[in-house]
């Protein structure tokens, strides 16, 4: 934000009355809208509805109220924050497991490995019993149905990348040893940046090397059973 749009706002919020810091109906209201539009968790609603509670102190400050005042009404508005999310979990609204599912699958489709889809649950609050209970039952348990689908997510990040079983083919073939020497060291550092990189995503270099390695068919009969499972 610039100093300009910073000094228009402030302009702006002192124009015109403060209403009261939001009350928990006023909270239920923001956080069903919310839920109308995104999917979310219990501790990404608490985090939604505080910015709405700060906005509103920021507001209220820039409007020039007393400051006892703010802080009173901020610590009420935040103490309605909690049970207005627990009421959502009681209606179904906010539920972690079916988020934390949803995600899983979702993001292991796109070529997501399983530590890079527990990094995003666990960034969203999702508690971390529950990420692997829900991880487990989405993806497969680790070392057995689970190193399938984490394999037809490699494959998936290497089809992303035009690597391995999914590299363009060469177009002729090196005319003498020296060209072959070098297509072959050409061929080498491309594999390794690339298994460099699926380190980066979270891929074991077991299962990368595996995807790299695949034939092109196989490749993409496992890519359409993960999609399709």
């Amino acid at each position: 934000m610039t100093e300009r749009t910073a000094w228009r706002e402030t302009a702006r919020d002192r124009a015109r009355p403060v209403a009261p810091a939001p009350d928990r109906a006023a909270l239920r209201a923001a956080a069903l809208a919310h839920l109308a539009r995104f999917g979310t968790t219990s501790a990404g609603l608490r985090q939604v509805l505080e910015r709405q509670v700060q906005r509103w102190g920021r507001r209220a400050a820039s409007a020039g109220l007393p400051s006892e005042d703010v802080a009173a009404q901020l610590a009420r508005a935040l103490d309605d924050i909690a049970p207005v999310v627990r009421d959502m979990a009681d209606l179904g609204a906010v539920d972690d497991a079916a988020f934390a599912q949803s995600r899983a699958r979702s993001l292991t489709r796109t070529g997501r490995s399983r530590r890079a889809v527990e990094a995003h649950l666990a960034a969203r609050g999702v508690a971390g019993d529950l990420a692997e209970t829900v991880l487990d039952d989405a993806l497969g348990a680790r070392g057995g149905e689970g190193r399938d689908t984490e394999l037809a997510a490699a494959l998936v990040f290497a089809r992303r990348r035009r690597a391995g079983p999914f590299a363009p083919p060469c177009d002729a073939e090196p005319a003498g040893e020296a060209e072959s020497g070098q297509a072959a060291e050409a061929a080498a550092r491309r594999r390794r940046l690339v298994l460099e990189a699926m380190a980066r995503a979270g891929f074991g270099r077991a299962v990368a090397e595996a995807a790299l390695d695949m034939d092109p068919a196989e490749a993409e009969d496992r890519i359409i059973r993960m999609k399709s499972a």
